[in-house]
Order: structure tokens, then sequence, then C-alpha cells
């Protein structure tokens, strides 16, 4: 993805110099996240969150000391990467501002907050093994930029244009907040089964993944596009699929625990976005 030449977005908030490391305590044994030990830590904690399991005091639990560094070490490739998520958010603005447009109204547009181990929300307190989330209590995505090394290492994705469709998705439910979409779900949710509210949930991923689509789309329109992007975006849209991932977890596949979609839907609604690039044809409520 030809993606150096964009400019970056202003909406960027850095906190990568105060808060911990990568490391983890339990029972004051610290376990870095590297090695086949860390993998599995990382893989556990990732998957438990998916299914609104909280495993994050594994990795930061009692008896973990994180420290405020004015000194952290950003290495060229951390800031690459850094300069690639403002390009990346910067496209997710124009495109959303074109679109809102399109709508009679305005776009309003998020915070990225990049951080290192762990940093506090206004949902909660947030741990890089959560991978890459958007707090609709404050208007901002989150991620810790080690996510695009633990994506192709352990998740099978990787390449500029697959680490910003994760952006893209991120955006895409900031773009569900300011529609209404994501009150609705939530309220919907509240009086349901669990079975129906991971339905829901379901629901609302698939559509982020749409939203992440429309902006492939939007990218590839500007001629920004290099041979394989899409197939990479494609493989991470896979590797994040809720039956890959209970397969790797637990040997098993449980469709009622469903809360993000199988790869084969995450795949579709990919594909589905990029190819009509309309945010109309992203109605999973409609036509799941």
């Amino acid at each position: 993805m030809r993606w150096e030449k964009e400019r970056r977005s202003d909406n960027i908030e850095d906190r990568r110099r105060s808060g911990g490391g990568r490391g983890a305590n339990l029972g004051g044994v610290p376990i870095p996240l590297n090695g086949k030990a860390g993998i599995a830590v990382f893989l556990v904690v990732m998957i438990a969150g998916y299914y609104g399991i909280d495993l994050s005091p594994l990795l930061g639990g009692e008896g973990t000391t994180y420290q405020t560094e004015t000194n952290v070490r950003i290495s060229p490739e951390e800031e690459k990467m850094a300069e690639f998520t403002g390009a990346a958010l910067g496209m997710t603005e124009d495109l959303w501002t074109r679109e809102f447009k399109k709508l009679g109204t305005t776009y309003q547009e998020p915070k990225l907050v990049l951080y290192k181990g762990q940093t506090s929300t206004a949902c909660g307190f947030g741990q890089a093994a959560m991978g890459p989330f958007y707090c609709p209590a404050d208007y901002k995505v989150y991620i810790d930029l080690s996510f695009y090394d633990d994506m192709r290492r352990n998740l099978g994705g990787g390449g500029d244009f697959a680490q910003g469709y994760v952006i893209a998705h991120e955006v895409g439910h900031h773009v569900q907040n300011l529609l209404g979409t994501n009150q609705k779900v939530r309220r919907a949710q509240a009086g349901a089964s669990k079975k129906e509210a991971n339905q829901l949930s379901v629901k609302m991923e698939l559509q982020a993944d749409c939203y992440a689509g429309i902006w492939g789309k939007y990218v590839s329109e500007r001629g920004l596009l290099e041979i394989g992007d899409l197939e990479k975006a494609m493989k991470t849209a896979a590797a994040i699929g809720d039956d890959r991932l209970q397969k790797q977890s637990r040997g098993v596949v449980v469709p009622d625990s469903f809360t993000h979609g199988t790869s084969k839907q995450r795949q579709e609604w990919f594909q589905r976005g990029f190819d009509q690039g309309d945010i109309r044809a992203c109605n999973t409520f409609e036509a799941l």
C-alpha cells in the first residue's frame, strides 16, 4: 500500500512515553510476552476478550508494577508504524467526512490513542493484549502498535493494507456510534438472552467490517493499493473469525457464543463494502 505521501491525521494522542511495558506478573513471577509461553498467554487473553471474558489481569494483575517512563525508546520501525497509523486514520477522516455529507450531516472525527502496555479509557482499563478497540464513551480508538507484530506472528495477517483494515474497522464502530447504531444495539441487548445478545454483537462487528471495506474501496480508488494488498486483508479477516479462534483455543466451535462472526462472514462483509462502497450495503441487521 502506497501511503507515504498521504497526509497524517491531527487526531493522534501519543501516550507511548507513559505507562508500563509488555510484561505480565502472576504471583510475583514476571512473564515476558515472547516465546511459546508468552504467545500462549497472549492468545488466551485475546480470545477470551472476544467472548466477553476479561483475563487481562494475567497481563497486569496484582503485584505488577507499571511505572511512568519519560525515556521510553521508540524504534524507527515503530515510528514508521505510527506514521502509517496517522495516514490510515487521515484517510478514514476524508472518507467519512464525504459520506456523512451525503447523509446531510457532519462527521465528528475520533481521536486515536497510541499507547504501550496499558492505558486508562472512559470504558475502563485498556490492555495491549485486548488488541485495538474503540471506546464509545470518549470517541477514541486505542492501539498498542505491537499489535501489528502480534497480528503477523500469531494471527497470520500482515501488510500495510491489512493493518489499515484493523484501524478502519475500529473507526467503523465510531461511525456506528455517531449514527446511533451502537446505542440501539446496546438497548436491545439489555433485554435479550445471551444467545440473542451475541447475535446482535456479530451484526455490529460485521457491519464494522463492511465499513472497513468501504475504506478499502476509497484507498483503491485513490490508486494506493499494491498487488497482494487485498488478499492480505482478507487473510487477516479470516484469521480473526470466531470459528477459527474457537477452534484454536478450545478445539471445538460453539456458534451460539460467536460475537464477531465466522471467518467466511468477516471476509464476505469486508468484500461487500469494498465492492459496493456504499454505507447502505452494510445493513447487517436486515441481511442476517
